[in-house]
């Protein structure tokens, strides 16, 4: 597993007379007058026959550069009041592709800034986007070995950026994309489990994992209810992955998460049809986000602040064994539970592990709990390519949810916050006294009114965090982030890139300010 390593140089003139790197890629809004000379005027001076200089991406050799590569990447224009830092990230992307089909192997970065408070994290947001290019999925690494990842040092010109921070969080982030981004036998649930096991070796986070099958039909029914047809399959048996960290001294704030860790979705015995179950091997994509976001706490140790995170590793199938629609199951929290839908499972693997959360956020500093899922097409219809966040009214009387949204427009990691609303409670209220909740209707979610904002109110139900909400003796904030629509490049769910949305949106908002 290895990322690009970023390294920091804050002297412009030394890095630009350093002849070891041997491509230097200059991304802004324009590139004539802004760079010192010789370089301005071998710039302006290609400028002359090549009109594509500020306006698209353009590259071209020079001897007279000491890196001879030179890749120039505008960010278009910033303006306008819809413009944001993700032009930095798109162009640091482009530009990342252009250098490795040049077959440079040590590119510098140069990121041309300005003063706008919103593009104040641009050196950090292109550093991200050229890493983001440069992964390659699991898979390919094993069968091509680490030639296809030629790229391990980046260098960035900064004054303001911390490589530390930086590392950290592309490191959770790579992690994340490999874990979201690989098939459903290579990341079955116990391989799920083994890679959290050795991404987390030597560092002060503690993983734990629940394997014994009666232990998790005993404590996890609902995750139990959904693995039910795949148990008699060794390998594709479900995984508990807990991840702990504990910072030394004192503790100010806790942050509790759940991941929805769907190995596979063929959809159950509601089963998926025409065409798509492709691409249901990331819907683990909250999971891995969780994992990644570990990751980054992991390197970067921070103080104060406690984060435990709870993963739930299961393969949907299909068999003789698999749970159906009409099944009332009781939950870890005592709700009796009625299946809906077999394919609204994401939020059934979740439940009981928010709930024994909820348990153990009342002994807790501060706690705030989330859910991360690839859950809804709702979401991805509603918000298109921004994450999703529907948070309890706790939250949003703590400002949580408006505090992602602006950390991850400063991180390229854009959230929109959705209303929970009285229509959302009483659609999963229960029809007859046969049970007490129901899971979801029977209909896709991208067509269900509020479809993405219901679930939300299921799993404050079922987790029992509807006795915690801002009128109730003991006040939890909950946040459910859906990343139906953010979690891979292009929406496309089979061939994307994995995205790690919403990891730098949740590092701005809890864990940059205690460093």
């Amino acid at each position: 597993m290895s990322y690009p390593t970023p390294m920091i140089i804050s002297n412009l003139t030394t890095a630009l007379a350093d002849k070891s790197w041997d491509a230097l890629v200059v991304i802004g809004e324009s590139f004539i007058n802004v760079l010192p000379e010789p370089f301005n005027e071998i710039i302006t001076k290609q400028a002359e026959f090549d009109s594509r200089i500020n306006k698209e991406l353009t590259s071209f050799i020079s001897e007279d550069v000491n890196q001879t590569r030179v890749i120039l990447a505008p960010i278009g224009q910033t303006n306008r009041y819809f413009d944001d830092v993700r032009s930095y990230y798109d162009a640091a992307k482009k530009a990342a592709s252009l250098v490795l089909t040049m077959g440079a192997k040590k590119p510098l970065l140069l990121v041309l800034g300005n003063d706008k408070s919103e593009y104040q994290n641009a050196d950090m947001v292109s550093y991200l986007g050229f890493s983001q290019a440069l992964w390659q999925p699991l898979e390919a690494r094993e069968a091509f070995g680490d030639s296809i990842e030629p790229i391990s040092l980046v260098g960035v010109v900064s004054n303001t950026l911390n490589g530390g921070d930086a590392a950290a969080l592309e490191s959770g982030r790579y992690v994340a994309r490999d874990l979201c981004g690989t098939e459903p036998e290579r990341m079955s649930p116990p391989q799920f489990a083994e890679y959290c096991v050795e991404a987390f070796d030597k560092t002060d986070v503690q993983v734990t994992i629940t394997d014994d099958m009666a232990e998790i039909q005993t404590e996890y029914p609902l995750m139990w209810a959904v693995a039910r047809a795949s148990i008699e399959v060794k390998r594709h048996q479900p995984r508990v992955i807990r991840l702990e960290y504990t910072p030394e001294g004192e503790i100010n704030k806790t942050l509790m998460l759940v991941g929805k860790g769907i190995v596979y979705d063929t959809g159950g015995a509601d089963l998926k049809t025409g065409g798509h179950m492709a691409g249901m091997s990331r819907d683990k994509g909250g999971a891995a986000a969780v994992a990644g976001f570990m990751k980054t706490v992991a390197e970067l140790a921070p103080l104060g602040i406690k984060v435990v995170a709870e993963i739930a590793a299961v393969r949907n199938s299909i068999g003789a064994e698999a749970f159906v629609s009409d099944e009332i199951i009781t939950g870890h929290s005592g709700i009796r539970v009625r299946i809906g839908n077999t394919d609204a499972e994401g939020r059934l693997v979740m439940a009981d592990l928010l709930s024994k959360l909820r348990e153990e956020a009342l002994d807790e500093v501060n706690p705030v709990l989330f859910t991360v899922a690839t859950l809804t097409g709702h979401a991805a219809r509603s918000v298109g390519p921004y994450t999703a966040l529907v948070e309890n009214g706790v939250s949003k009387a703590n400002g949580y949810g408006e505090l992602l949204v602006e950390q991850g427009d400063l991180l390229a990691d854009p959230c929109e916050t959705s209303r929970s609303r009285r229509e959302d409670y009483e659609f999963v209220q229960p029809r007859t006294k046969a049970d007490d909740l129901l899971s979801s209707n029977n209909g896709p979610s991208a067509v269900t009114a509020r479809g993405h904002q219901f679930p939300m109110a299921f799993l404050s139900i079922v987790s029992g965090l509807d006795k915690h909400d801002v009128n109730d003796a003991d006040p939890l904030p909950y946040i459910h982030i859906d990343i139906a629509g953010s979690g891979v490049e292009g929406g496309d769910w089979q061939h994307g890139k994995p995205s790690a949305a919403p990891i730098s949106a949740l590092f701005g908002a809890f864990i940059n300010p205690v460093l």
